[in-house]
């Protein structure tokens, strides 16, 4: 039989459970952060988008960061074919450090706050720092990532740390 202090690292808090709980009988609409990597195969790309359009055509409001390929591009596709206003885009750096495929994608969304300040940055702290920001303006955080996709990894701890109602999907 396992020990008690085994067992409570595994079960839920009552905070987290009532955390859960208040979520779940608000029923309205609620701000989803959607985050992950960019290396996804089409498939899932297709799932991410498909995904997104029916939490956007429930009312809901996505917030998710911009980037090249993967869950990012997804997410924004998904938003924009369902309703671009519903959707809240947070970039690590600016709209110019974005490629070009990003920067397209971008026309015709009103919700996008960039950092000029954080343009000398690596891209991964830039990340680390939208990915935060990202999850304290939502009420729900998805993520789609890799068991070795450490800022990632790191912003799903940040995550429950800051008791956001959480779903990984690990594609590894």
């Amino acid at each position: 039989m396992p020990s008690p202090e085994s067992t409570s690292a595994t079960l839920p808090s009552v905070d987290e459970l009532a955390q859960e709980l208040l979520l779940i009988q608000q029923g309205g609409p609620k701000k989803v952060a959607i985050i992950g990597t960019r290396n996804l195969t089409l498939t899932h790309q297709q799932l991410v988008e498909m995904l997104t359009y029916a939490l956007v055509l429930s009312g809901n409001q996505v917030v998710t960061s911009g980037g090249a390929n993967g869950t990012n591009m997804a997410v924004i596709r998904g938003a924009k074919r369902a309703n671009p206003d519903r959707l809240d885009i947070i970039l690590p750096q600016t709209i110019a450090q974005q490629p070009s495929e990003v920067q397209d994608l971008l026309t015709g969304i009103t919700h996008i706050t960039e950092y000029p300040d954080r343009r000398t940055m690596t891209l991964a702290e830039a990340s680390k720092i939208c990915n935060h920001e990202i999850i304290d303006r939502s009420q729900q955080v998805i993520c789609f990532l890799y068991h070795t996709s450490h800022t990632l990894l790191e912003s799903v701890s940040y995550a429950k740390e800051n008791r956001k109602i959480i779903t990984s999907f690990y594609l590894d």
